[in-house]
């Protein structure tokens, strides 16, 4: 799907000294429920000159999402501004997204029984504000805008970026959360399954609402 707006995030490793104001900003402007997250920090001590790094993460927004071919109600599904969205309306509660996600950024919410994730606070961007977690970030270790505007500040440190890394490439997913060049990248090892039994994923969600 092609689009007139393309948010995308770049991420700095070395300036994230694992404050988690992030991880706490998000889970008070999303009404995140205790045990789950939307975003979070990851260690990495096998870093640049062996000295320990920290990983900022969520959902990667990805161009061709595993998510998205998972679902079997097309509650998920890439918006018109280039998100990948839920539609928690159609969302039968199933999974089948969670466990498609390669990067572990969706979870089922307990409460609402619906499939959930970054959205890049969309209820704030659209008012012209920035995500929470790139507004809390105590170091500015985040950049978040639109990649399709070269006048915003993203597109502009992409162009003098060349050598800018996403997540485990080999996922091919397309995703557009991006790290710097000198991160020291920590991979997410684990393969995307695309469960393809819609009858069960509607069975699931029968007999656990």
């Amino acid at each position: 799907m092609k689009t007139e707006i393309k948010y995308a995030l770049l991420i700095d490793t070395s300036k994230c000294f694992d404050c988690k104001a992030c991880m706490i900003a998000c889970k008070v402007e999303n009404n995140v429920p205790d045990g789950f997250c939307r975003n979070w920090v990851k260690a990495n001590s096998q870093g640049i000159e062996r000295r320990t790094q920290f990983q900022p993460g969520q959902c990667m927004q990805c161009d061709q999402p595993s998510c998205v071919a998972a679902c079997p109600v097309n509650a998920t599904y890439i918006g018109a501004d280039g998100m990948v969205e839920i539609d928690k309306n159609k969302c039968i509660g199933c999974e089948n997204c969670v466990t498609a996600c390669p990067y572990g950024a969706r979870y089922r919410n307990p409460v609402k029984k619906v499939a959930d994730k970054c959205d890049f606070c969309m209820h704030l961007v659209k008012k012209g504000q920035q995500p929470t977690c790139v507004e809390t970030c105590p170091t500015k270790a985040r950049v978040f805008g639109d990649i399709k505007d070269p006048n915003s500040k993203i597109s502009k440190l992409l162009k003098t970026d060349p050598w800018v890394k996403v997540v485990n490439p080999l996922f091919n997913t397309q995703p557009n959360i991006f790290y710097s060049k000198g991160t020291e990248l920590i991979h997410w090892p684990r393969e995307p399954k695309l469960p393809g039994d819609v009858h069960m994923a509607t069975q699931f969600w029968k007999t656990s609402s």
